[in-house]
């Protein structure tokens, strides 16, 4: 049961590709990974349809083209986010106008989340690094959920832990897999289009380059909500 006044509102973000433009990073640590188990190397475009979004079980077998069972899953997705967390690290930015975009929200009575397929250990070098962990009031990743997107198991645990019902929750996202996870989860839902392009997303409630270009007021107004 919610527990909520009309006063609250969610607004939850996805971490890759959202919080940080980290894709250009993972296809790097992913071609390292790929060389180093021979397999052969992915196009840019075969990156864009099978990882992007897409969580590790699903990129591991389909660019292994084999079954991978889940103990040697989790041997290969540790190698490949290493490899990740050690490439990245020196890069970790966000993207731009989200810091203030985030304070925005938060000095406005929205409560924040993450909500991201990404295994908790890349979101917590994200968050520390960015020093905007105490901006948001739940934190989940890949171990805290059985479904991924487009599953809305994350988008709905995500509104539970708020305590916000879903229809005054907002999220931003920038896959196919992760904009269905929202609309599944009859959330409002804004594509961030720092990795896809608008037409190759679902039809969103509205479309960003980057947090320059939304306010809370545009926030509100997609939520059908009135400020006080």
């Amino acid at each position: 049961m919610y527990i909520s006044s009309m006063t609250e509102y969610a607004a939850i973000f996805d971490m890759d590709g959202v919080i940080s433009h980290t894709n250009p990073f993972h296809a790097e640590a992913f071609r390292a990974f790929f060389k180093n188990h021979n397999v052969q190397q992915a196009t840019e475009e075969e990156f864009e349809q099978h990882m992007y979004g897409k969580h590790n079980s699903y990129i591991m077998q389909h660019f292994f083209q084999r079954p991978i069972s889940p103990e040697e899953l989790r041997t290969l997705e540790f190698e490949k986010e290493q490899l990740f967390r050690v490439i990245y690290k020196e890069h970790v930015a966000p993207i731009k106008g989200l810091i203030e975009f985030l304070t925005e929200l938060k000095n406005n009575g929205f409560k924040l989340a993450v909500a991201t397929s990404a295994p908790r250990e890349n979101m917590d070098l994200i968050l520390d690094e960015l020093n905007i962990r105490q901006l948001f009031s739940s934190t989940l990743s890949s171990e805290d959920v059985k479904l991924h997107k487009p599953h809305p198991e994350v988008y709905l645990k995500s509104a539970e832990n708020l305590q916000i019902p879903v229809d005054r929750c907002i999220v931003f996202e920038d896959s196919f897999s992760g904009i269905t996870a929202a609309k599944n989860a009859e959330m409002k839902v804004v594509a961030v289009l720092s990795t896809h392009k608008k037409e190759e997303l679902p039809a969103s409630d509205d479309y960003i380059n980057n947090y320059t270009e939304i306010s809370v007021a545009n926030v509100k107004a997609i939520l059908k909500t009135q400020e006080l």
